[in-house]
């Protein structure tokens, strides 16, 4: 009795000890001899109408879906989500593999994922859950495919509907299947909401945290336009900055302070951000919707925003970040006048919030996409080249004058 009592004891205080023998806390913490950093993210809501799986559906089904990574390692592990499951959601078993064409992957690279130990999941309502680590030779800016055998979900689906990325589900059982000929396609990611690999070097992530124009309304599907993306391919291309992954949380239609399509910023930032791995720094653009919904408010029963609450909350997420040592750059608001938005008023307060963007000190650096995207001659609206036609959101060149515009000396380590 006296033995197992001993060994309890010394098992608890390992326990207690070895996350800070390690050094750090939290999913970016030291582990295996490394360290691990995001390489991919999006940001999750609740299914609506327009947004549910096509047939056959998650009742007897095989899913699978491809992501375009940002940086790269030799070991991974992927997340799942049922953050608005109302029942636990069960995963009977999960495969990752290097994508081909068309929804096929390369078979070789084909392996198993495992759940402390185990081939499949059960995820409680309202819960992520991490695979097991898996060796796996992931390059940086490549497409992993991620296939799940599903046999039934919660009512309540969990989603990332602005995927612009093509995803796969065919019915029966064909999670290590080399391709999925009959398959349905859909543009909506389901249950997968990250990807981090394993550095052993000084690899760190920045979360791009912000509505349509971040999840890149107006880019073009497969074709990774948006401007994370872009932003992504410039870090890769300059050596001391290859090692930075580029998580997108862009969810369209979202707002800062009131709900929308997602949950608003302010109470998404714990789970989209600050519990993201290897996080070093956040850029947030966003709030034109705020401004933008704001003539209607009154018929939806919600308190229209401000300038002024708005950039009390742009604060709000600077101290939250600060307190998890993570650099916060503010983006300025892009012009948008021609779209349905458009009056004077938002004008007014758009330039109030840039204006408190570039001046007030209050931020850790500033990233003028305002100023690169916008028409010189019309500084209200967005430049041509830029422009995707609806005068709001930008085109995969406008997306790429954005990215370029980003000083990539914001990222030195």
């Amino acid at each position: 009795m006296k033995k197992n009592w001993i060994l309890a004891a010394w098992l608890l205080g390992s326990a207690l000890v070895t996350p800070a023998l390690a050094g750090e806390r939290g999913p970016g913490a030291i582990d295996e001899g490394g360290r691990w950093v995001g390489a991919w993210a999006s940001a999750q809501q609740r299914a609506d109408a327009t947004n549910l799986p096509p047939a056959p559906g998650f009742a007897d089904s095989t899913l699978r879906q491809i992501v375009h990574v940002s940086i790269g390692g030799k070991k991974m592990r992927v997340r799942f989500s049922n953050e608005f499951g109302d029942a636990a959601l069960t995963i009977p078993s999960a495969h990752v593999a290097l994508a081909g064409a068309g929804g096929a992957i390369r078979p070789e690279s084909d392996k198993r994922l495992t759940f402390d130990g185990q081939p499949s999941v059960t995820i409680p309502p309202g819960a992520p859950m991490f695979s097991d680590p898996v060796d796996f030779d992931l390059a940086a800016l490549s497409d992993l495919a991620v296939t799940i055998r599903l046999q039934g979900a919660p009512n309540d689906v969990t989603t990332h509907p602005g995927a612009r990325a093509t995803s796969y589900l065919q019915a029966g059982d064909a999670a290590s299947a080399a391709e999925l000929p009959t398959a349905a396609r859909t543009s909506h990611w389901y249950f997968l909401s990250g990807v981090d690999v394993l550095v052993k070097n000084r690899g760190a992530a920045v979360v791009t945290l912000g509505d349509s124009i971040t999840d890149g309304r107006g880019s073009t599907t497969d074709q990774n336009g948006r401007w994370p993306d872009a932003l992504a391919r410039r870090l890769q291309a300059n050596r001391s900055t290859a090692g930075i992954g580029v998580l997108n949380a862009g969810i369209g239609g979202n707002r800062v302070l009131n709900d929308g399509l997602g949950p608003n910023a302010l109470a998404r930032l714990d789970r989209d951000v600050l519990s993201q791995s290897g996080v070093r720094w956040l850029i947030v653009l966003e709030g034109i919707n705020d401004l933008g919904t704001r003539t209607n408010a009154r018929a939806r029963k919600e308190h229209a925003a401000t300038a002024r609450e708005l950039i009390g909350a742009y604060q709000q997420i600077v101290l939250r970040a600060h307190a998890q040592n993570i650099r916060v750059y503010g983006a300025t608001i892009l012009p948008c006048e021609g779209s349905s938005y458009f009056n004077p008023d938002l004008e007014a307060d758009r330039q109030a919030i840039n204006l408190w963007i570039r001046t007030s000190g209050r931020l850790d650096g500033v990233i003028d996409f305002d100023a690169a995207a916008r028409d010189p001659r019309k500084p209200s609206q967005l430049a041509a080249a830029a422009d995707s036609g609806d005068r709001l959101h930008p085109a995969d060149a406008g997306y790429k004058i954005m990215a370029d515009a980003i000083d990539l000396k914001l990222f030195a380590k």
